[in-house]
């Protein structure tokens, strides 16, 4: 499907790798503009080049640590000025780990940056642009702020406060015409889960291509109706569909992509 998004402009926050990158790429390759931020500037310029490569009708890297006061702000900024428009934004970072419900003040005040503070900063500082050309929002909630359990209580916990911002953003600003929604994965295989499927084989004696299947229903638990991780790309495909206009109806919603997760 063309999602009619050639020559307008996104910018994606995390937008360096995974799931991020998965879904700029299938804007790039429908002709859109894209700004990535991320914190690595190799990583960031390694991302422009596949973007330009996959057809972006123009790329731009920009190297942030939006969890960091005043960052988020400034980078979206610059990514706006850069593309001189904004069609849409994307925010797929915050990923703090496992952290107990019992971590300090110290512990808990990073993950609020990263998980939350860098989500409402970076949609804050791009919706006066898409207040001009009716854009959207995507966020990044998580399928454990509706399954919490100890370990990841504090993320799962803020995840479903991004889950709550994106509703009140696509209440607040749906008159303008800006459209905001979430997404909530499951089990994603992105570079840290990846890294370890060889480990799990070579240890555990698994075939390389079921290892980490394996493991995680065997191990973990794992019991989504599929059975498998879901990939980057099949949840950028999600991200680019809802950040364009063939999803012009739908606003509000955390949208699960967790495989069948119960």
């Amino acid at each position: 499907m063309d999602l009619n998004v050639r020559d307008k402009a996104y910018v994606f926050v995390g937008g360096t790798a995974g799931m991020g990158l998965a879904g700029a790429m299938v804007l790039a390759a429908d002709g859109a503009a894209v700004a990535v931020i991320g914190r690595d500037e190799t990583r960031a310029k390694a991302a422009s080049d596949a973007l330009a490569e996959a057809g972006a009708s123009a790329v731009y890297a920009v190297t942030a640590d939006v969890s960091q006061a005043g960052a988020a702000v400034d980078a979206v900024t610059e990514a706006a000025t850069l593309l001189g428009r904004l069609d849409g934004i994307a925010v797929t970072m915050g990923t703090a780990g496992m952290m107990p419900v019992d971590s300090d003040d110290e512990a808990w005040d990073a993950a609020f940056r990263d998980v939350l503070l860098a989500t409402t900063r970076s949609v804050q500082a791009a919706i006066p642009h898409l207040v001009k050309t009716k854009g959207a929002v995507v966020t990044t909630s998580a399928y454990s702020s509706r399954a919490p359990h100890e370990p990841r209580l504090p993320y799962a916990s803020l995840k479903a406060a991004v889950a709550t911002f994106t509703r009140g953003i696509a209440r607040t600003y749906g008159k303008d015409g800006v459209r905001a929604n979430s997404i909530a994965p499951g089990a994603v295989e992105t570079d840290a889960l990846h890294a370890i499927r060889g480990y799990i084989a070579e240890n555990k004696g698994y075939p390389y291509e079921e290892a980490l299947e394996r493991a995680l229903v065997e191990d973990f638990g794992f019991d989504a109706a599929l059975a498998r991780p879901g990939q980057p790309d099949e949840i950028g495909a999600l991200i680019a569909f809802l950040l364009s206009d063939r999803c012009a109806f739908v606003t509000g919603q955390t949208i699960y992509a967790d495989g069948g997760a119960p």
